[in-house]
């Protein structure tokens, strides 16, 4: 059967020969695919994830598949508030890593005003969006990619009112960013939650429904993070400035009072 591949992400050049030739460095290193969300002004957004696949970069190997991957249809949009789904979860040869593709099956769909519609996938797009890493994998290390599908620039309305995907992923490793999480107090209403450092791309996403947030993939620096409330709950934003992330860790704001 085929599949229809939309979304080819580069990390870096190709599998090369293992960290060391030492018998007791580790040979593999274990490798992680997270799919999380950036807000997005729908219902639902469901995405049917089939495979992942690598490409060791060379034509004796060429594309294989992670495995361990059971297919299903996420909604991205429950993907906020620190939740995220694991995709896949294995070991793969330590050295640098290649290419990923992320494998969709043709049930994706998209929730506007209570009503579905289905998300057409342009044959144009099957060759898929390419970003460049550059991310060593060291035997022994865990790593884990996140892929932040960005909702609001994946989707396109056509003329004739039908929806279309055109996937705009932001790849990150939690080896090479950190975090910033905490909770939204009221948290009966939602809160957009933005982090900025200098004049770089603000990295945004939604508290869940106890309050609950988590920004994913965050370049070491220090951040202004702002706190923008639905302004249906009359409470006014708010910025914590200064907040410090390290690489590798999670930045916890503890409570955050909306007033």
């Amino acid at each position: 059967m085929k599949k229809h591949v939309l979304l080819l992400v580069a990390l870096a050049t190709f599998f090369t020969a293992f960290v060391s030739c030492s018998s007791d460095d580790p040979k593999t290193s274990q490798v992680a695919v997270r799919l999380v969300d950036a807000p997005g002004d729908y219902d639902e957004v469901n995405i049917d994830v089939q495979d992942i696949m690598i490409n060791a970069g060379d034509k004796e190997n060429g594309w294989q598949s992670l495995g361990n991957l059971t297919p299903q249809v996420y909604n991205l949009l429950e993907l906020t508030g620190g939740i995220d789904a694991l995709l896949v979860d294995t070991e793969i040869p330590a050295g640098k890593i290649s290419q990923i593709r992320l494998v969709l099956g043709e049930n994706n769909s998209v929730v506007v005003d209570g009503e579905t519609y289905p998300l057409a996938t342009p044959s144009a797009q099957q060759s898929g969006l390419k970003l460049n890493v550059h991310q060593d994998l060291v035997g022994g290390v865990k790593y884990t990619f996140i892929l932040d599908f960005m909702v609001d620039k994946s989707i396109v309305v056509q003329g004739n009112g039908d929806y279309s995907l055109k996937p705009t992923i932001r790849v990150t490793t939690e080896a090479a960013s950190g975090a910033i999480s905490g909770v939204v107090n009221p948290f009966e209403y939602q809160v957009e939650v933005s982090a900025v450092s200098g004049t770089e791309e603000a990295i945004t996403t939604l508290t869940n429904e106890e309050g609950k947030f988590m920004l994913h993939g965050v370049p070491a620096g220090s951040y202004s993070v702002t706190f923008t409330p639905d302004e249906a709950s009359g409470l006014t934003a708010k910025t914590v400035e200064e907040v410090t992330v390290v690489l590798g860790e999670n930045t916890n704001m503890g409570t955050v009072e909306l007033e």
